[in-house]
């Protein structure tokens, strides 16, 4: 660093203008290197200096590969051109295309839209010369932006970095000038003042560093918000100017009773089984239910039992044994309907319009894997309200994604156990360019509610979404890797149409 400084030094006093430039008096030295020798010199006053940017195009690895041995296209039309004919299926396994044979694909279709090749009139599975000779556009346009670092003309050169085979950089160069205190020997420059400086007297003839008592300090790394924390965010809003109240789900671990048998979910039902739920081993069993002063919830009880055996309140029931002991199971909850079912119950002691709705996680005994985790986010809304219909319903999913600019949805009919209606919402998804699930919906069984009390003209709408998918449907795929911050196989995403964005709600 001394030498480099002292180096500067010399050569601005040796410059007839009192003026360097990196480019000219240091070109081969590394921008941190002169920079470093620049900001101690500047420090003490010694010299100035001024930054200059400036922005050129270097060469991809595949754009200097192009630059050896040519333009993918050119290479297609030399094989063409110097057999006669040619089959398309054949291009990609060529020794010119032996390091990428994809690149066999790029330069079949720029060929022909160059007019180079074109098919063979009597059999398309083979390709044919369209030019006696080529000019190389490509190739040409890499070697003077090799040379000089740009084109005249943005719009090619736009097309080359979409097409990857060149890069902007920034180059940095600094002018610089005398400073007040330009000296050609660097004084050591004291940080601190010690106790034999002061009782010898030297502190007078050393020269001393100032304190910057303005610097700043090393800026804190700040966090930033999930995409789902975001998204979240936007649906509790959403909820909240609709005039819904959020429902508490911090109850991770439910009964079979809340979480199945409440929801007229046969004991049977697959969703039930080691293979689909969680079940808890210490303790493996619930208390009976009880309300909030803590009394046994006889009656409710005996009502679930006799709808699932023998049917009630219009109810034929599923015909079968029911057992109290698989409906105090502990299970981690497969859904927060859980929750919803527990804020009827309250509500039919009360009975009155209102509106619940929750976000919070679920979990299910899945295989992990690219598309699937053991647990997600659920997005869950009741509306209870008299006379209501299916139609209401549609008009507000409409209007409810419709405050999150998903537009576009189609409704197909569906089966759960506690809903009849029931539902699956489908939104238009940009990115893949098809329609995505993205929830299930209905109007919860007459059953199930007036077990829980319920008046009989009382309707509710139910209905689960996954956080995750409408995060992926607002943002598009397009945005995903930048959005999670990680690699995604897009390719796969898209060319694969039965690939899961993620679990269902």
């Amino acid at each position: 660093m001394a030498e480099l400084q002292t180096e500067v030094l010399q050569k601005l006093d040796a410059s007839p203008d009192a003026t360097l430039t990196s480019e000219n008096d240091f070109p081969t030295l590394p921008f941190t290197t002169l920079k470093a020798a620049l900001d101690s010199l500047g420090s003490k006053e010694m010299i100035t200096y001024e930054t200059r940017e400036t922005d050129y195009n270097v060469l991809t690895a595949e754009g200097q590969q192009i630059l050896e041995t040519g333009s993918h296209e050119a290479k297609v039309w030399e094989i063409v051109h110097r057999l006669g004919e040619f089959r398309i299926a054949d291009l990609a396994k060529q020794d010119a295309f032996a390091s990428d044979p994809s690149s066999a694909k790029v330069g079949q279709s720029r060929a022909f839209k160059e007019g180079w090749i074109k098919k063979h009139p009597e059999d398309k599975t083979k390709i044919i010369s369209g030019a006696d000779s080529i000019n190389d556009v490509t190739r040409n346009l890499l070697e003077t932006i090799s040379q000089s670092g740009s084109l005249s003309d943005a719009v090619t050169v736009a097309d080359l970095k979409k097409r990857k085979l060149i890069i902007a950089q920034k180059k940095v160069a600094f002018t610089i000038h005398k400073g007040t205190k330009f000296a050609l020997e660097i004084l050591k420059e004291y940080t601190d003042l010690d106790a034999d400086m002061l009782t010898s007297g030297k502190w007078q003839e050393l020269t001393f560093k100032p304190y910057n008592l303005k610097a700043l300090g090393a800026p804190a790394m700040a966090g930033a918000l999930h995409p789902l924390g975001k998204v979240r965010h936007e649906f509790r809003q959403i909820f909240f100017e609709m005039g819904f109240t959020e429902m508490p789900t911090n109850q991770f671990v439910e009964s079979g009773f809340w979480n199945f048998d409440a929801l007229y979910v046969p004991q049977q039902h697959p969703a039930r089984d080691v293979q689909d739920t969680f079940f808890i081993s210490d303790p493996a069993k619930a208390d009976m239910p009880r309300n909030e002063n803590g009394e046994l919830l006889t009656e409710y009880w005996d009502n679930i039992k006799q709808v699932h055996e023998t049917g009630k309140f219009g109810s034929l029931g599923y015909r079968y044994p029911w057992q109290g002991d698989e409906s105090l199971k502990l299970v981690l909850r497969t859904h927060t309907t859980a929750t919803s079912a527990a804020m009827l119950y309250k509500l039919a002691q009360d009975p009155r319009p209102a509106r619940y709705f929750s976000i919070d996680r679920v979990f299910r005994n899945e295989t992990v894997d690219a598309t699937h985790l053991a647990e997600f986010h659920q997005v869950e809304g009741v509306i209870a309200d008299f006379d209501l219909t299916l139609g209401d319903l549609i008009g507000f999913m409409n209007e409810f994604f419709g405050k999150m600019g998903v537009k576009q949805l189609r409704f197909k009919p569906a089966y759960n156990p506690y809903t009849e209606p029931s539902m699956e919402i489908f939104s238009w998804h940009e990115g893949l360019g098809k329609w995505v699930e993205i929830g299930n919906s209905g109007m919860f069984r007459p059953e199930m509610l007036e077990s829980m009390g319920l008046p009989k003209g009382m309707k509710v709408h139910g209905w689960g979404l996954s956080l995750e998918r409408p995060t992926m449907i607002k943002y598009g795929v397009s945005n995903i890797r930048e959005l999670l911050g990680h690699k995604v196989d897009l390719n796969f995403i898209e060319g694969n149409p039965a690939v899961r964005l993620d679990q269902e709600a």
